[in-house]
């Protein structure tokens, strides 16, 4: 009987050990053909026909720009750099597997409609960054920390979308540099924390609970990489944030339920707003309605004096 125990406990255990590097690899893998600039195009032209012109008159006037640089852990990063010559610039973080092509429709309403220069990294583990897993946003908040020192202007504002608005909520209670004399935050469609998302899909994709799996997928994380689900919190992170923030969500979110914006929104300070885009699935507040996006985000900046 013993043994046979013990064998039973043998079996769980490594079925345990098994299933939390399936969830880590599935969570934080990166996507598969992320340097493929090409594709990434298409799926940015079939999605958003508008911008094909703008993409094409910023290549031949040579101002969208591929830069490099080497962040301090010493991994090369990419960024797409537009030079408005402005003394505004926005930070535009993209999505989880996304890349910062993806996101190119928001670098159009920065630097077409509102004047400013922009910057839009690709994150560790994305685009033609280097990297091997994807970070959630806690260790990219550094990352982006970095290229807003690099690019810093009197005037900044940092925009993210769904992994990149969680990106965006923790890198808003860091120092920011001393030059940037006016910086305000955009964050639309984060999560609470990576802890609360994957909870969430282990129940949504799998039927399970969070223990023993998450748990155990979450010790396993911070063996690997150095941090925990739990470090990469934007509901904690928002708390400590003294610039204003424009909190955007989807009322049909169910991948990042639309009900952590209103958590995240009472746990940050004052200085604050928030809008709901009505019938709006995740990341597709924008697509579903373009013209009260583009005016959400500029009476924002406006009323906050940008």
């Amino acid at each position: 009987m013993i043994f046979v125990a013990v064998a039973i406990l043998a079996v769980v255990v490594l079925a345990i050990v098994g299933g939390s590097f399936y969830m880590l690899d599935f969570a934080l893998a990166p996507e598969e053909n992320r340097s493929d600039t090409a594709v990434c195009y298409q799926r940015l032209f079939e999605t958003y026909p508008e911008m094909r012109p703008w993409v094409d008159s910023l290549r031949s006037k040579e101002a969208l720009r591929d830069t490099f640089v080497t962040m301090p852990t010493g991994e090369r990063h990419h960024a797409l750099y537009v030079n408005k010559g402005s003394n505004k610039t926005a930070v535009i973080v993209h999505g989880w597997r996304d890349c910062c092509i993806d996101f190119l429709y928001l670098a159009r309403l920065y630097e077409k409609l509102m004047g400013y220069n922009v910057v839009m990294p690709d994150l560790h583990a994305s685009g033609l960054s280097e990297g091997e897993n994807i970070q959630m946003g806690w260790l990219d908040r550094l990352d982006v920390l970095h290229w807003l020192t690099i690019f810093q202007t009197d005037t900044m504002v940092v925009h993210g979308v769904s992994m990149g608005a969680a990106t965006t909520m923790m890198l808003s209670a860091e120092p920011l540099p001393k030059a940037v004399k006016d910086i305000h935050f955009v964050a639309d469609c984060g999560y609470t924390s990576a802890w609360d998302e994957f909870q969430g899909e282990l129940k949504n994709q799998f039927g399970l609970p969070p223990f023993p799996l998450l748990y155990a997928s979450n010790l396993l994380c911070k063996i690997k990489n150095g941090w925990s689900f739990n470090d990469a919190s934007a509901i904690e992170r928002v708390q400590h944030c003294q610039h204003p923030m424009l909190f955007i969500h989807g009322s049909s979110d169910t991948f990042v339920p639309t009900s952590m914006v209103y958590r995240l929104y009472e746990a940050k300070p004052s200085r604050k707003k928030l809008w709901i885009a009505e019938g709006a699935e995740h990341a597709k507040s924008y697509l579903t309605h373009k013209d009260e996006y583009f005016h959400e985000v500029q009476s924002f900046l406006h009323e906050a004096g940008q």
